[in-house]
């Protein structure tokens, strides 16, 4: 048996358009938190007299977390839950976790 590599989180920023229903933006800032941070602090200052927008910082294994998760930010459609118990079931045996 081999052991398992850490899993990295993974940033990423997203730029949300409450009126609108819309993402404007969706960033990855790999490992670097630090950058991450830095820039969601600028986008936070840009926009604190905009209440439409939500500037979202979140950590995942991947791109595909982020979008079960965070559904309600993709507009290409919202998670159901055979695709969230899916996903989760796969999470939990890639960490030896019994089902």
């Amino acid at each position: 048996m081999t052991a398992k590599q850490p899993s990295r989180t993974k940033n990423f920023l997203i730029v949300f358009d409450r009126q609108a229903g819309r993402r404007l933006q969706l960033l990855e800032f790999d490992d670097d938190a630090e950058a991450a941070v830095t820039r969601y602090q600028e986008l936070e200052a840009e926009n604190a007299d905009n209440p439409r927008m939500d500037i979202v910082l979140v950590g995942a294994e991947s791109l595909d977390a982020i979008r079960i998760t965070h559904a309600s930010y993709f507009t290409e459609g919202v998670s159901t839950a055979k695709e969230v118990e899916s996903y989760l079931e796969k999470i939990m045996l890639e960490h030896g976790v019994a089902i």
